[in-house]
C-alpha cells in the first residue's frame, strides 16, 4: 500500500467525520491524463481537504516550512504534507516561481494531477483576487486541460488559516474541464496568458459564488 492509499484509509474516515465534505462535480475530473486543478484558497485546510476527496492523488506545491519542522508535530507534518503528494518549493526565493511552474509541468508531462492556486496565496478575506499567469503557462505548455474547483466554507471552520479547525460542513465543487488548444503555441504571449488566466478564474468565481477583486491578494495583504 502507498503511503497515499494509506493516509486516506486511516485519516480519510476522520477527514469526512470532522469536515463533511461534500463534493459536486467530482465527475469532471478525467480519470487518466494530466489534469490540473485550479481553485480558490481560503485557508490552509484547503490542502489537507483537498487531496482527501479526490480519487486520483493530486500533486501540488507547499511552502518548504511545512516539511522542515521540528519536534513530533513537525515529522508527523512532513509524513502527511508528502505522503498526500506536497512538494516543498521555496517560493520565496529568488527563483522560486520558476521552480514551482518548472515542477508542475514535470508533473503534468508524467500524465498527473497536479492542485494550484491561482491568487498564489489565501485570500485575506474570503474574496476572491486576480489570478497569476502560471496557470495559463502550465496548461499552454503542456495541453492538460484545467479542472475549476472552489472551497465553500473552510474559510468559517479554520477563521485566518490558524489554529485548530472546528468541526463542520465544507463543499468542494468542480466545474468542467476548460481546454485552451487554440492557443497552442502562445505561451509567452502576456495578452493570452492573461486572458486564458481570467476565463480559469471566472469559472471559479462561479462555482464558489464569491466576490471578486481585480488585484494581487499578496498586493492587498500588503495595503
Amino acid at each position: 500500500m502507498s503511503r497515499f492509499a494509506l493516509i486516506k484509509a486511516v485519516l480519510g474516515p476522520i477527514m469526512r467525520l470532522m469536515f463533511r465534505p461534500q463534493v459536486e462535480g467530482a465527475e469532471h475530473i478525467p480519470g487518466t491524463g494530466p489534469v490540473i486543478l485550479a481553485g480558490n484558497h481560503l485557508t490552509f485546510i484547503d490542502s489537507i481537504v483537498l487531496p482527501l476527496v479526490c480519487d486520483r492523488q493530486v500533486v501540488f506545491i507547499g511552502k518548504d516550512e511545512y516539511v522542515t519542522g521540528k519536534g513530533l508535530k513537525g515529522r508527523l507534518m512532513a509524513w502527511f504534507f508528502t505522503g498526500v503528494g506536497m512538494i516543498p518549493v521555496d517560493r520565496d526565493g529568488a527563483n522560486g516561481g520558476v521552480a514551482a511552474l518548472m515542477t508542475g509541468r514535470r508533473m503534468l508531462e508524467e500524465g498527473r494531477i497536479f492542485g494550484i492556486y491561482p491568487e498564489g496565496t489565501r485570500s485575506p478575506d474570503g474574496r476572491l483576487y486576480r489570478g497569476r499567469t502560471g496557470i495559463a503557462r502550465l496548461t499552454l505548455m503542456t495541453g492538460a486541460p484545467v479542472v475549476p474547483f472552489a472551497m465553500i466554507g473552510t474559510d468559517k471552520l479554520q477563521p485566518g488559516g490558524a489554529g485548530m479547525p472546528r468541526p463542520g460542513r465544507v463543499t468542494v465543487r468542480f466545474g468542467e474541464a476548460m481546454e485552451f488548444s487554440r492557443y497552442e503555441g502562445m505561451d509567452r504571449d502576456r495578452y493570452v496568458l492573461r486572458a486564458v488566466t481570467d476565463s480559469v478564474m471566472a469559472e471559479v468565481m462561479r462555482l464558489s459564488g464569491q466576490e471578486y477583486v481585480d488585484m494581487y491578494a499578496t498586493k492587498a495583504k500588503a495595503a
